[in-house]
């Protein structure tokens, strides 16, 4: 990427950032509410109308909703990490079970082995 599509992505980085802060909409809920008694004084429902749809709630829901988006990515990002944590948690203790009842299985083979060397030595005493 060039210098230009670098400084492109930090400053957007930047602007979001700022934009997606409370402070950020209040101090656009108070732009906004410079122009509403011009609203107000024309008596033109549309006027005021447009004021709010096009003027408050496009400033200061911007800054809300990226505020909201935050905070709900910022949950996910902790559940996700737990889950996370909680399946290597699991992990090893399926390694750890699984070593043991490798050591389990030897321990069986050996006295599997011992089982059948005594039956081979009673089998020798009994024909003999």
């Amino acid at each position: 990427m060039n210098s230009l599509g670098k400084f492109n992505m930090k400053l957007g980085a930047l602007i979001t950032k700022l934009v997606g802060t409370m402070w950020c909409a209040y101090l656009f809920a108070a732009i906004a509410l410079i122009s509403l008694p011009q609203a107000i004084k024309t008596h033109d429902t549309v006027v005021i109308i447009a004021w709010v749809a096009q003027t408050f709630l496009q400033l200061v829901l911007l800054s809300i909703i990226m505020v909201g988006q935050d905070v709900q990515s910022k949950s996910v990002e902790q559940k996700i990490n737990e889950t996370h944590e909680a399946s290597l948690g699991e992990f090893e203790l399926a390694k750890e079970a699984r070593k043991i009842a490798n050591e389990e299985l030897a321990e069986l083979k050996t006295i599997s082995v011992e089982v059948h060397r005594v039956l081979r030595d009673i089998e020798g005493k009994l024909v003999s």
